[in-house]
């Protein structure tokens, strides 16, 4: 008789996944039919909200109805909760484990006791990162691990080569970004740079600066001492 419930038990479990496989068909069928973009839907998740569903391209979220006649792209908000479901699946996403970077393809600087970390993936023609790196010389006690990250163009490429064989990696990239002074020329083995453009590609890194946290959490832009000094500590938290 056990057996029997056990049975009855799984095929009721299988029943109630049934329709959950048949609308996610129906709505990548109807979507790829329409924009040929949605032919290589990532994910289909359902939503807290009643008939609406999650549809993920890679890191881009959009929302679609039952049969997927309708599409929707914009933040979702729990008004109970005020947390913003949207933005919350999309820093999900968008972590990186720190264990997994390639710290031996970085320009590592340490200031202070350096117990803090910090990876960052930077254009050296990027305005917004000179920006970064002038307020970032007020936070102590942290160790930054710099991803040299050319996406700018071809001098990009050249003053990122100068810097990262250079004798001392640290200085020639806080000379460049702080003070002006142009990287002397250098050759060496530079497929760390290219390494590291393969794994920005890879984590979907468009844009610099980009920050990444011992938590796996990132931020992408030019943010203030005091914002990355609060994203630090919450880095720390359990």
């Amino acid at each position: 008789m056990k057996f029997l419930k056990s049975i009855a038990v799984l095929g009721l479990m299988a029943f109630s996944l049934v329709p959950a496989f048949a609308q996610e068909a129906v709505i990548r069928k109807n979507l790829a039919e329409k924009f040929p973009a949605f032919a290589k839907i990532d994910e289909v998740t359902k939503t807290p909200m009643s008939g609406l569903y999650e549809v993920r391209l890679g890191f881009d979220i959009f929302y679609t109805d039952e049969q997927g006649n309708y599409l929707l792209q914009g933040h979702l908000l729990d008004v109970k909760t005020r947390k913003n479901l949207t933005e919350e699946r999309i820093g999900k996403l968008s972590a990186v484990d720190f264990e997994k970077l390639p710290l031996g393809d970085a320009v590592k600087i340490v200031r202070g006791d350096g117990k803090r970390k910090l990876a960052v993936f930077e254009d050296p023609n990027c305005g917004y990162c000179k920006r970064f790196e002038r307020d970032l010389t007020s936070i102590d006690n942290i160790t930054v691990y710099l991803f040299l990250y050319p996406v700018l163009g071809p001098d990009s490429i050249s003053k990122s080569r100068d810097i990262w064989c250079a004798k001392d990696r640290a200085k020639s990239w806080n000379d460049w970004m702080l003070r002006n002074a142009t990287p002397v020329t250098a050759e060496c083995n530079i497929a760390a740079i290219k390494r590291n453009r393969d794994f920005g590609q890879k984590y979907n890194i468009t844009g610099t600066p980009t920050l990444i946290f011992a938590n796996g959490s990132r931020t992408p832009g030019a943010v203030s001492a005091q914002e990355v000094e609060k994203m630090l500590v919450s880095a720390k938290a359990p």
